[in-house]
Parts: C-alpha cells; sequence; structure tokens
C-alpha cells in the first residue's frame, strides 16, 4: 500500500532535450487548472543536449514554495536519471521507467512503464511526453479533462488530426496509470484547493518581468549569461507591447555603459547578468556612482568563482554588490522572497534609483529565477511610478550642494540648461576639478543618501511566534524553506525573520536581535549577511547554517539543523 496524503513530491528525470521539462510545464498546468496548489523546481546540467536533468513537481494541500529532497514518484526518461538521483531515491520511492532502460542496471522494484510504446500505439514517439503527463494524472487519479483542453489549445495551430492523436495518446498513459495505481495499491488524498480561476502560474523570471514592466523600464541592455538570461529574453518577447529598447550588447562593459548613456539621458534602465558578468560591471557602477546616474542592476546569482556551475543556484554575490565600484558611494541591495514580492521590489528598484540617482542592486538566483508557482492576481500589486526629473534653467547646475544632499536631475533636451556629467571629481556645475574642499563635500554628498535610503528600508518580514527566544535569519529564496521547516517542527521557541532589503538595513532592526539566539541560514560559504549583520549592529551570530555546493536547501535538511536549536 502506497498512500500520499497532504502531499506529494513526483519528479522527472532525463537527458536535457528528452522532454523532461516539457512534461512538468504540462503536467503543473494542468494540475493548477484542477484547484490544485504546485511548485516546480528544476535542476540542469550546463549542457544542451545529454547529461541528467531532473524537475520536482510537488502537489500540497498549502502553499508552498520549497524543495524537498524526498521523492515519492521517479519517473525516469533515462537510465542516467537513476544513477544521477539514486542519493534521493529511497526504499518508499516508487520508480516508474522503461525495461530497456534498468533491465540492464539489474535495478529491482521499479514499475515497468512503456511509455514508448504506448506513444507508438498512438501514432509517433514524439507522443512519448503526453502519455507520461497522461500516466502521472491516471497514477494520481485525477481527471484527465484539463489535460485534453490544454492539449487542444496546444496544438489548435498544427490541426485537428494531431490534437486528436494526442489526446489518444493522454488516454493510453492515463489508462495505463489508473491500472497501475490498482494494482500496486496507490492511493493520493490531496484536496485541492479552493484556487481563484485568475490565478497566474508563472515562473520567477516572469515575476522579476512583471515587476520590471510595471516599474516602466525602457531600456534593457545585457550580455546573455544564464541565470541572469532569462529577464532579457522575457523583456524582448514584449518589447514591443511597452515600448522597451532591448540592446544584447557584445559583452557586460558595454551593456553597463549603454544603460548608464540610456539613463542619463532619461530612460529607466536595466542590466541583467549574473555574478561572472557583473565582475566585469564594475567599472561602470564606480561610473555609476560619481555621475550620479540611476540604474538597476539584476543579478542571477549562481555559483562562482570564475564559470564557477552554470546552471545551478547560490547566494554567493552579496559582497560583490555590496563592495563593487572604487570609491564610497551610496547603493541598495533588494532580494525577494517570493514572486508577489519580486513584482513589488523591481518596482520599489527603479522608484528608489530614480529618487535618489544611486545604483539599486536586485539579486536572485538559479532557483528562484527557474520555480514554478501560482501567483494570486490580487497580490500582483501595481505602484505609482515616481519620476524625479526637473526641467533645467540657464543656471542649472547637474551636481548643486542641497541639505538633502540630492542635487536635481535634468536630462539633455528638457529644459534649456547644460546637463554635464564627467567621470572625473567635478564642481557643481559638472566640470573636472581637484580642489579637496570641493571634493570632500561631493564625497559627503553621494554618501549623505544613505541616511534616508535606511530610513526607507522595510522592515524584515518575522513569521512564527512573537517571543521566540531563537531567530532563524534568512533572505532572498530561502524565504519558503525555512517558512516550511518552522511551519514542520512547530516549536513556539522557534521563529523566522526574512530580509527583503540586505542594504542599507533600518536602524531598528538591531533592536530585534536583543537577547535572542541568532542563527543565519544562506546558500553561500561564508555567511555574508550574517557578517553585515555583524557589521552593522554587532549582532553575535550564534550558528550559520550554510550551503554552497549548487543546490538550493531542503525542507528536510533545514528541519534537521534546526532540530537541536536552543535559545541561549
Amino acid at each position: 500500500m502506497h498512500h500520499f496524503e497532504q502531499e506529494i513530491s513526483i519528479v522527472f528525470g532525463g537527458a536535457a532535450g528528452q522532454g523532461v521539462q516539457t512534461i512538468a510545464d504540462a503536467l503543473v498546468k494542468v494540475l493548477k487548472r484542477n484547484g490544485y496548489f504546485v511548485f516546480a523546481s528544476t535542476e540542469f546540467m550546463s549542457r544542451i543536449r545529454g547529461g541528467s536533468n531532473s524537475t520536482e513537481v510537488r502537489i500540497t494541500d498549502k502553499k508552498r514554495r520549497a524543495y524537498v529532497r524526498r521523492i515519492d514518484l521517479l519517473v525516469a526518461l533515462n537510465p542516467e536519471a537513476v544513477d544521477h538521483l539514486k542519493d534521493r531515491i529511497t526504499g518508499s520511492t516508487l520508480v516508474f521507467a522503461e525495461r530497456d532502460h534498468l533491465a540492464e542496471k539489474n535495478i529491482k522494484g521499479y514499475i515497468e512503464t512503456p511509455i514508448s510504446d504506448l506513444a507508438r500505439e498512438a501514432g509517433n514517439p514524439i507522443f512519448s511526453n503526453t502519455v507520461a503527463v497522461g500516466m502521472v494524472l491516471g497514477l494520481l487519479g485525477i481527471s484527465p479533462d484539463a489535460f485534453n483542453e490544454y492539449l487542444s489549445v496546444q496544438f489548435a495551430s498544427k490541426g485537428e488530426e494531431v490534437v486528436a492523436k494526442n489526446i489518444a495518446a493522454a488516454r493510453l498513459g492515463y489508462d495505463f496509470g489508473t491500472e497501475t495505481a490498482e494494482k500496486n495499491r496507490i492511493e493520493v488524498s490531496i484536496t485541492p484547493a479552493d484556487i481563484p480561476s485568475d490565478e497566474l502560474l508563472i515562473d520567477g523570471n516572469a515575476a522579476v518581468g512583471i515587476g520590471t514592466v510595471a516599474a516602466g523600464c525602457s531600456f534593457i541592455s545585457s550580455y546573455p549569461m544564464s541565470p541572469g538570461t532569462g529577464l532579457l529574453t522575457f523583456l524582448a518577447r514584449r518589447a514591443d507591447d511597452f515600448n522597451i529598447i532591448v540592446d544584447q550588447a557584445e559583452d557586460e562593459i558595454a551593456a553597463i555603459n549603454a544603460a548608464l548613456g540610456a539613463s542619463y539621458a532619461g530612460a529607466r534602465a536595466i542590466v541583467s547578468t549574473s555574478g561572472g558578468g557583473f565582475a566585469l560591471m564594475e567599472e561602470g557602477i564606480s561610473l555609476a556612482g560619481v555621475t550620479e546616474v540611476p540604474v538597476v542592476v539584476h543579478i542571477g546569482q549562481r555559483p562562482g568563482p570564475a564559470t564557477g556551475l552554470p546552471t545551478r543556484t547560490e547566494q554567493g554575490d552579496l559582497n560583490l554588490s555590496l563592495y563593487a565600484g572604487h570609491g564610497d558611494f551610496s547603493r541598495v541591495i533588494l532580494a525577494p522572497g517570493s514572486f508577489p514580492q519580486a513584482i513589488e521590489l523591481m518596482q520599489r528598484a527603479f522608484n528608489l534609483a530614480d529618487k535618489y540617482q544611486t545604483t539599486v542592486f536586485v539579486l536572485t538566483d538559479q532557483f528562484f529565477l527557474d520555480s514554478v508557482a501560482s501567483v494570486p492576481r490580487a497580490g500582483i500589486v501595481r505602484s505609482p511610478i515616481e519620476r524625479h526629473i526637473v526641467k533645467t534653467d540657464r543656471e542649472y547646475k547637474r551636481y548643486s550642494f542641497t541639505a538633502s544632499g540630492l542635487s536635481p536631475r535634468g536630462v539633455p533636451g528638457y529644459g534649456d540648461g547644460i546637463v554635464k556629467a564627467d567621470s572625473h571629481e567635478h564642481d557643481e556645475s559638472g566640470h573636472l576639478t581637484e580642489n579637496f574642499g570641493i571634493r570632500r563635500k561631493m564625497v559627503h554628498k553621494r554618501l549623505q543618501r544613505l541616511e534616508k535610503l535606511r530610513l526607507e528600508s522595510p522592515q524584515p518580514e518575522r513569521f512564527g511566534p512573537s517571543d521566540a527566544g531563537v531567530l532563524v535569519v534568512c533572505w532572498g529564496s530561502n524565504r519558503g524553506v525555512l517558512e516550511e521547516a518552522l511551519d514542520k517542527l512547530g516549536r513556539k521557541d522557534l521563529a523566522g525573520l526574512h530580509f527583503c532589503q540586505l542594504y542599507p538595513l533600518h536602524p531598528d532592526v538591531g533592536a530585534m536581535f536583543e537577547n535572542k539566539t541568532v542563527i543565519v541560514l544562506e546558500n553561500n560559504a561564508t555567511g555574508q549577511f550574517g557578517d553585515l549583520l555583524g557589521r552593522e549592529f554587532g549582532v553575535r551570530i550564534s550558528r550559520r547554517i550554510l550551503k554552497a555546493t549548487g543546490e538550493p536547501f531542503s525542507v528536510e535538511e533545514v528541519v534537521d539543523a534546526l532540530k537541536e536549536a536552543r535559545h541561549e
């Protein structure tokens, strides 16, 4: 008897180009249409063809945003999938595979699954993906009606015959799944949720992209580098609809400089890259600092140093963005923990960049960008677009000293003034200077805005008992895994604290840690945010739960890591 109640983890494993992602994409859409909470995450090797990739699809009775190591059902599309995932396969894992795939490996205990034969019976081996989705629906006991509707839309342009053959293939898979579930006594009891029909199923790239469009972005210049490329392609597909100029630059140096030029002219500009690409942009970040030109930099993090693991995940670029560029000047660092928050923070990023004439970094990572979940349409909030451009007069001085430290920002052609920009130190009008007094005032001017940015920093989100003695701190994409781990532990002495703004931090943050035992959870090797908390507020970190293998944290390992946590 194999009974799954409240949740189930289904993993599809195979080679690049074999259809793993196609199967998972179709399944999550069908499950969502049937009213189920779904969360999907993908891991893949840096290869165009071959290798071993896998996608995990979780079906849960409440909304979750985390990866679990446990595999309940594994659909292995090639022999290598089982080898690749062997550390996650347990005695309770049900493995579905073709006989030819695993017979030669002398692996016992799998359920023979003739996906290829059923696809050929439907008319063509190309229908294997459709058969696989139908089979899983049969195993789960979920009606294939929504899948048939999906197929009718998906293949409508290819004619009625193709649609009919796909529906037939889905039925063959579904019947096999139903029979297999009965034969092997597989029961799944997950109650569908009351999900609004207008809830959107999106990935992290789309969330960041929606927020960027809503922010009024009018220019992106980037050199493709995974996983930051997803934002570039998202905006490129929608450039005509939203009047966005898309520039695929020849390298990252050109990308940041093009964005600064566009911003100088009045555009709302962004670049999207990863850590290795951003390393080339650092001189441009200093240029943005001295010229006080607003720009948003999206860094989709992956493991380094150098090329590192190009298609894996990590939170290793906080220090890179915090200290990037020579000299001292202001900046803001944001890191969303959910898709609705990503939409909100991208709008905040552009507004802050414009208001404070500074660089705003948005840190995501491969796990966040490639994950898929549903988002309530009501949770997508559109903020007002705040522009801070003035019409210049003949006496205009781009870098005039003011009480706030913010000079009125003009753009060329809007008014009668001349808008100068100089990468050297300059006076109020923008002319090069080596006057020590002016230099002192300019340095202070560029840093002065940090104090107001601190006061505008949002408070971290707390979840768990309000009087808990142990605070577990996380940032960015670890929001979901920490929330679920604490929920499963159910302890009154443990609470979570998620930061979506990492720098500058609100002055009141330090008081949150008084008389608390502080644990930091980070996907990097040293605990970069823990170091920042220590530097800013003198917070003593009792323990660091760190991971830098290229994998996200699983719910199970966070639960295990926190079992012995106690208030000191």
